[in-house]
């Protein structure tokens, strides 16, 4: 899975850059002079190695320099593509901050007065934590929510009635043709979000008898962290029609990728003669090629799952310890911890209270983020190559200043 990136990414860096024309891709190698390929494609020489990081059907590869660049070149490669404009996107969903991508991106901080994002159309989010539906057994984590269901084993009555959902929104807020919808596989900035079992799967198919590609965001969930799998949507048991992957490509360095069929690149080149100054450039392959490269060395994907689960099932202890911790979730190094007023209202803890506990995290030497609609989320995902031993530090920590927060209302009630 792994090996094709490699190759790829050396061979861009040793051998070629390229450009893409609609009917030719001329290569500058290192002898700097220009040679013609005459077959449509990105290519760094005339055949380019198999990309089996994912199944065959990914065969293109344009390679970017952020994840917003990415999620834009995706989007007009969607309506290319489709000859339609209307994408879907879930609120609270976050794919960049371009004037393309703010109409995808449905978190209200990154809204703004001014047009932009023209064709996007958002839906529900499937949250079986603060959504209408959800149960016991509906996600893929170590943790389940604390609430409660009826189901069957092999049924999801809260993806079903998400689905539902998910075609009002086909039948009322878009045309009968569509170009996309646009997916993370895990929400990253809305607290670790995940989907019941199964959505997906057959939202994709709705999308498909629209005319629409889908897309697979895996700015955040790519490259292992989650685990089980290399890529987030193979968690899902999908094959997207897209695939956009940054951050962890680069570990730090400005570089991003989109990734997808033959058939959609040609429909792109049909629209646009389309380039990239820095996309691609010699140091950034590098880079991603080391990083490649450390990730299979130091097995951080199966880090990622044992370390992860570790972590997960001692915070979920907490979650049964202390009436705020609302829920804990996640795959991975990909985990959110919900804080709450009650576990019975599942109403959002205060931003000023939850303020003080990623405070006091922070004086005893433990950086996490923050997210969720409400800022109510903490997002925890360190770097992959982190131990048990450091993970216990983080819970110890975060278990203190918990203590340290029901201490301060204790002594305001009196």
């Amino acid at each position: 899975m792994i090996g094709a990136w490699r190759h790829l990414l050396r061979a861009l860096h040793l051998k070629t850059l390229s450009l893409w024309t609609p009917k030719t891709c001329f290569s500058l190698n290192a002898g700097a002079f220009w040679t013609s390929v005459t077959r449509c494609g990105l290519h760094t020489k005339p055949s380019m190695p198999p990309c089996d990081f994912t199944p065959e059907r990914y065969q293109v590869v344009f390679l970017v320099n952020s994840g917003s660049e990415a999620n834009d070149l995706a989007m007009l490669m969607a309506r290319a593509h489709s000859d339609s404009t209307d994408i879907i996107s879930f609120r609270g969903a976050y794919h960049g901050c371009s004037p393309y991508t703010l109409g995808l991106t449905n978190v209200g901080i990154y809204k703004m007065d001014l047009p932009h994002g023209m064709g996007c159309q958002p839906t529900m989010c499937p949250d079986i934590f603060r959504g209408p539906w959800g149960g016991s057994h509906c996600r893929d984590s170590p943790v389940q929510t604390i609430r409660k269901c009826s189901c069957a084993p092999d049924c999801c009555q809260a993806k079903d009635q998400y689905i539902e959902q998910f075609k009002d929104t086909l039948s009322t807020s878009v045309a009968k043709s569509i170009a996309g919808f646009f997916a993370e596989p895990i929400q990253g900035v809305n607290g670790v979000v995940q989907y019941p079992k199964g959505f997906l799967k057959e939202a994709f198919e709705l999308v498909r008898e629209r005319g629409g590609v889908c897309i697979a965001d895996e700015v955040q969930t790519g490259f292992g962290r989650l685990g089980s799998h290399f890529w987030g949507f193979q968690t899902h048991d999908v094959l997207p029609d897209i695939v956009t992957m940054a951050k962890g490509i680069g570990n730090g360095f400005p570089m991003a990728a989109v990734v997808t069929t033959p058939e959609i690149a040609k429909s792109l080149t049909k629209h646009l003669l389309h380039f990239n100054t820095f996309g691609g450039n010699p140091m950034a392959c590098a880079i991603g090629s080391a990083v490649l490269e450390v990730i299979k060395e130091e097995n951080l994907q199966e880090n990622s799952q044992e370390v992860g689960t570790y972590m997960l099932l001692k915070l979920a202890k907490l979650r049964d310890e202390f009436e705020i911790v609302g829920d804990v979730r996640g795959k991975g190094l990909m985990i959110g911890i919900e804080m709450v007023k009650d576990k019975e209202s599942r109403q959002p803890l205060p931003r000023e209270e939850v303020n003080q506990i990623h405070h006091d995290c922070k004086c005893m030497g433990l950086l996490i983020g923050r997210g969720g609609l409400f800022s109510q989320t903490f997002r925890i995902a360190p770097s992959m190559c982190i131990t048990k031993p450091e993970a216990d530090f983080a819970v110890e920590v975060f278990r203190s200043a918990l203590i340290q927060h029901m201490e301060r209302r204790a002594k305001l009630k009196f």
